[in-house]
């Protein structure tokens, strides 16, 4: 079914154009723009740079659509394994995306308050600033929590594939471990903050690998049609008995 192997090389598109845009807006962005503990200097940097801040918003958009797409190709690819679990995991990332694009308000409404006449007029500049720096924490705050749901996702295609047949085991094996990584670092970040850095310089490299792995055999390798076929019918029997 050549139809299942251009889903996969598409899912694996639209992993790469995450991977490539990603680093943009997550962490080059912020980076530039954003003086840990200085709201003045974070705030004079965005005034100065705003472009920057509207190119990181863009960037998360187009993750968001990448992200809508590979939620329901991992289902198409990954469903006859189990429709259930299948569908479970594209609700949960489902749940991520929606939760990621109500979070990028905070980046608008720090625009607002930079650029809105309304807010200078009815606060100090000091006190703006203050907010700004408030709302940047919401956010990242807002990503390491839409983490969790995406950590469970992860989880749940990482057996998929482990049990499907038609993916090499090991991939399962490599996102079953990511998933534990994203779900340690983001409960670190949003419970235990002194220990952030410490986790996060631990548990990257294997995130890293775990997508990057999954990344690249849907574009090289794509699916084993025959024994994706296989495991289609014998999920269409049991449906049917």
């Amino acid at each position: 079914m050549n139809s299942i192997k251009k889903i996969a090389r598409v899912t694996g598109i639209l992993y790469l154009i995450m991977t490539l845009v990603g680093p943009f807006s997550m962490m080059y962005v912020p980076s530039q723009l954003i003086v840990p503990g200085d709201a003045t200097a974070t705030a004079n940097n965005i005034m100065a740079s705003g472009s920057l801040l509207n190119a990181g918003i863009i960037g998360h958009l187009v993750i968001l659509l990448a992200d809508l797409g590979v939620a329901v190709l991992l289902y198409v690819l990954l469903k006859p394994v189990s429709k259930t679990i299948a569908l479970a995991a594209a609700a949960l990332r489902l749940i991520m995306v929606a939760m990621r694009g109500i979070n990028l308000l905070n980046y608008f409404i720090v625009l607002q308050l930079l650029n809105g006449t309304q807010f200078q007029m009815l606060s100090d500049i000091n006190q703006i600033h203050a907010f700004v720096l408030t709302f940047l924490k919401a956010f990242d705050y807002g990503v390491n929590l839409d983490f969790v749901f995406f950590s469970f996702h992860l989880l749940l295609i990482g057996i998929l594939i482990f049990k499907s047949g038609y993916f090499p085991r090991i991939l399962g094996i490599l996102l079953i471990i990511g998933a534990a990584g994203y779900l340690i670092n983001s409960l670190t970040f949003l419970f235990y903050p002194e220990f952030k850095s410490i986790v996060n310089a631990i548990v990257t490299v294997p995130n890293a690998v775990s997508e990057l792995a999954l990344m690249l055999w849907l574009l090289i390798k794509g699916v084993n049609i025959e024994k994706w076929e296989k495991k289609a019918r014998e999920s269409a029997k049991l449906l049917i008995s």
